[in-house]
């Protein structure tokens, strides 16, 4: 049974790799959750959470079909994707995630064709965070680089997709892509949006820092 049930994620996670990459979403596979921790089958590596399976992966990271199958042709590998190509992710903790989704939702289509409509595929993680992919054409407003609970992944980051597995559950789609042909909001829509909830929920701090996310952070490693 624990064969069985290893191929059919071997599957699952292969099928999802193929169709990101079908989108134009540039893959990577990721270590396979082995118990409660994650191996990658690098011998030395000491990484216990969720990270690249392969060594140089910025390099490697992209949508051929050959390729990507090949990733999962033996192990249940978890599917990662790589951001500042095709999107950007702007990740926040769940209190925050659910306020914005709720106003994207309240305010799509009325907002003005100047900010552009901020509907667009948002993922959440078991352990909490929310990650809202954005058209990788803008960078993180100063306001919002000073919380330390919002992070942009961009070039020489990567998040978990669905429907990889975590110790604490999968990661899941809350908007799922084809709910938006696979098209992507513009990154500043998205943005003043999470400005206005942060604001009202009394999140933002008084004075500007400079924060640093440090690349190839992972968002289970981030949350742990």
């Amino acid at each position: 049974m624990q064969w069985s049930n290893s191929l059919f994620d071997r599957i699952r996670m292969r099928r999802a790799a193929l169709r990101y990459a079908a989108h134009g979403w540039a893959v990577i596979p990721g270590a396979h959750l082995d118990g409660e921790r994650f191996s990658c089958g690098r011998a030395g590596c000491r990484i216990m959470g969720c990270h690249p399976a392969i060594e140089s992966w910025e390099d490697h990271a992209g949508t051929d079909p050959a390729l990507v199958a090949s990733w999962w042709r033996h192990r249940p590998r978890t599917v990662l994707l790589a951001t500042g190509g095709a999107f950007d992710v702007l990740e926040v903790p769940a209190a925050v995630g659910l306020r914005v989704l709720g106003a994207i939702r309240l305010h799509a289509g009325v907002i003005g064709p100047d900010r552009g409509d901020p509907g667009g595929p948002v993922a959440v993680t078991p352990s909490g965070r929310w990650m809202f992919f954005v058209r990788p054409d803008e960078p993180l407003r100063p306001e919002l680089a000073a919380c330390l609970d919002v992070l942009h992944h961009s070039t020489g980051s990567w998040v978990p997709a669905a429907p990889s597995r975590t110790p604490e559950g999968p990661v899941r789609w809350a908007v799922h892509p084809d709910r938006s042909g696979w098209r992507l909001p513009p990154s500043a829509a998205v943005q003043a949006i999470l400005v206005a909830v942060l604001d009202g929920m009394g999140k933002r701090p008084l004075k500007p820092t400079t924060v640093t996310v440090p690349r190839q952070m992972s968002t289970s490693r981030r949350a742990a």
